[in-house]
C-alpha cells in the first residue's frame, strides 16, 4: 500500500480530518453549492438544509463515516470523504465516497485527506479493503484513487443509481496488505 503516510510526510500534512457536525450546514451547502459544476454528472452532493440532515443522519449509523477535509492553516473546507457500507467479519471492507470543494481543486488536499482516511480505515477501524467506483470519465476521481495506490479490478453496467440514471463504474481497491 503506498498510501501509508511516512513521519515525515505527516509533519508537512496541510489537511487534517474533521467528523462532520450539524453546525457545519451553512459553510458546507454553500461551498458544495459553489461546487456543482464540478460534481455533476458524478455525485450530488449535499446543498440544502434538509440533505445535509439526511447525510448527518446515515452518519449515525455503524455502517457509515465521513470526514470533511479541512485545511489546517485556515479551516477552510476541502472536501469530504465517506466511508459507506462497512462491513466486518469476514469482509472486513468499505465503499469509498468523496467529493472535493471547487475552490481548493488541483492543490492535492483531498490526496492528503484521503491517504488520512486509508490510514483511519485500515489502522484503529481495523479494514482490510476500500473500494471506490468511479464512472467512467471521471478522470479526476482515478487520479486521485491512482495517487494512493488504488487498482482497477473491473467494470459494473449499471452500478449505482445517480442523479435518476443506473451509471456504469470502475471498480478501483486498495487492500490493507
Amino acid at each position: 500500500m503506498n498510501a501509508a503516510i511516512t513521519r515525515a510526510e505527516r509533519g508537512r500534512l496541510r489537511v487534517r480530518l474533521v467528523e462532520p457536525r450539524m453546525e457545519d450546514v451553512r459553510e458546507f451547502i454553500d461551498v458544495m453549492g459553489e461546487s456543482r459544476h464540478l460534481h455533476h454528472p458524478w455525485v450530488t452532493a449535499p446543498v440544502t438544509p434538509e440533505a445535509w440532515r439526511r447525510y448527518m443522519k446515515r452518519l449515525e449509523r455503524d455502517d457509515e463515516a465521513g470526514f470533511l477535509v479541512r485545511r489546517r492553516v485556515d479551516g477552510a473546507l476541502c472536501g469530504v470523504i465517506n466511508l459507506n457500507v462497512i462491513t466486518y467479519e469476514a469482509l472486513c471492507s468499505a465503499y469509498l465516497s468523496y467529493y472535493a470543494a471547487a475552490a481548493t481543486t488541483g492543490m492535492g488536499y483531498m490526496k492528503e485527506g484521503l491517504k488520512l482516511v486509508i490510514e483511519k480505515a485500515f489502522g484503529p477501524m481495523g479494514l482490510h479493503r476500500l473500494e471506490a467506483n468511479i464512472q467512467p470519465g471521471n478522470e479526476a476521481s482515478v487520479r486521485l484513487v491512482e495517487s494512493v495506490g488504488f487498482e482497477c479490478e473491473g467494470y459494473s453496467p449499471r452500478f449505482l443509481h445517480i442523479n435518476g440514471k443506473w451509471r456504469d463504474h470502475e471498480r478501483w481497491a486498495l487492500l490493507a496488505d
